[in-house]
Parts: C-alpha cells; sequence; structure tokens
C-alpha cells in the first residue's frame, strides 16, 4: 500500500514539474507572421528609396518605417506590418505626384506642338486620361512613348534667309514637293501666325512619316487657299490647322 502511495506521488510530482517548465516557455512564434512583416518593411524601404531618389520623398514616411521596424525588433510582427504598409503607402503617393507633375508638363507641351498623327492624338488622349485619373506612373510612360514616337518620326530644320514654306518642302531632304509645304506649317502652327512669313532662325519640326491622309488635305489646301499674302493670315490656314 505505502509502496503503490509512493508510487502515485511520484508521478504527481513529474506531471508537476511538466506543467511548471511548460508554463516558463517562450511562445511559439508564427513564422508567416514574421516574415510577411518584414516582407511589407522592405518593400516601404524600396518605394521610400525611389521618392528620395526623385526628390519627393516625405519626411512622415521615415518616420513610419522607422516605428516599423523597432516594432519588428520588439517581436509586435502585426503592428510592424501595418506601419510598414502605411509608410508605403505615403511613398508610392509621393512617386506618383512627382510623376504627374512631369506628365502635365509634357502634355501641355505636346498639346500646343500641333501636327500629330491620328495615332499620336490617341496617345496624347490616354496620357490626359490617365492624368485627369491622377495615376502619375501611367501618365508619365503614355506621354514618354509618345515623345520617343515624335523624336522617331521628326528632324529639324532651321530657316535661312530666303527660305518660305514652299520651297523648304520642296527640298528633297524634306517632302520633295513643295505642295507639302501646309504639313511644315501645322506642325509648327504654335511658331508660325502667317504662313506666308517665317523669320531666319526659327526652328521647325518636320514629321517624315505623314499618312496619306495627311498628305493629301496638305495637298489639297496648298493647291486651294489662294495667292499669297504677306501680313494676311487666310481663314482657309486657320481651318486647316484646327482639323
Amino acid at each position: 500500500m505505502n509502496f503503490r502511495i509512493f508510487r502515485l506521488a511520484a508521478v504527481l510530482l513529474a506531471l508537476a514539474f511538466v506543467v511548471g517548465c511548460a508554463s516558463t516557455q517562450e511562445p511559439v512564434t508564427d513564422s508567416s507572421e514574421q516574415e510577411s512583416a518584414l516582407a511589407a518593411i522592405n518593400a516601404a524601404k524600396q518605394s521610400a528609396a525611389e521618392a528620395k531618389a526623385l526628390g519627393f520623398d516625405w519626411t512622415t514616411t521615415d518616420d513610419l518605417l522607422k516605428k516599423a521596424q523597432a516594432a519588428y525588433n520588439d517581436g509586435d510582427y502585426a503592428e510592424a506590418e501595418s506601419l510598414a504598409n502605411k509608410a508605403k503607402a505615403l511613398a508610392d503617393e509621393s512617386i506618383d505626384q512627382y510623376y504627374l507633375q512631369q506628365a502635365k508638363f509634357k502634355i501641355e507641351k505636346i498639346k500646343g506642338m500641333g501636327g500629330l498623327t491620328d495615332e499620336q492624338k490617341a496617345m496624347l488622349a490616354e496620357a490626359e486620361d490617365y492624368y485627369a485619373q491622377a495615376k502619375g506612373r501611367e501618365a508619365y510612360d503614355a506621354i514618354t512613348a509618345l515623345e520617343a514616337s515624335l523624336a522617331a518620326g521628326r528632324i529639324m530644320y532651321t530657316v535661312e534667309t530666303g527660305d518660305n514654306l514652299w520651297n523648304i518642302s520642296a527640298k528633297d531632304t524634306i517632302y520633295g514637293n513643295p505642295y507639302q509645304w501646309p504639313l511644315i506649317y501645322k506642325a509648327n502652327a504654335d511658331q508660325i501666325n502667317d504662313p506666308d512669313l517665317i523669320f531666319p532662325g526659327q526652328e521647325f519640326g518636320i514629321d517624315q512619316n505623314p499618312s496619306e491622309s495627311e498628305v493629301s488635305k496638305a495637298v489639297s489646301h496648298a493647291k486651294n487657299r489662294g495667292a499669297w499674302a504677306i501680313g494676311v493670315v487666310e481663314d482657309s490656314d486657320v481651318n486647316y490647322v484646327s482639323q
């Protein structure tokens, strides 16, 4: 009987020891929660670095990142991830503001150029639509693609003494056809008031790949607008440019 009591006491003592040891163990950490928090912090740091490189970083972003890192170091991974996500959102917003500003400048510049093909007008409209939606990076990418399209199809011509649009258009290096001069006029309407009057030193952008439709309209206008009259802006010229 005494042996049984002794044996029971030993079992109870062993159980008490196991329970006591279990109560002093460190809580088990969810590794996926830790990894998620670390990934959020790294993503926020990347966005913050991009914003800083663009010169559009905000101090509140750095403050949130520091707090996120501190929470991570303390093992509060849920708080660390939440703060990191807020920091990334702020950095991404500042990046978008930078690209919106750049896109606006480029859009306004190209809108004033005139002489766009139908495809280029569609590209401009796409960029303007992104801008209206405050999608900075998308607007910037769209308008930059349009800039590349314009650069690929354009050459620059500096007006010399004795030049007029007729003889410029007739040059083999331009169109080889004097009747295509309205193409030059339309593409540079921002600096040509009267197509019968241009000045030495002016720089004209000339589209080397106009569509058949554009060439047809230009030639038709050249043949039907009437005689040259320096200092008088023909209504037909204004209508042609606005088409």
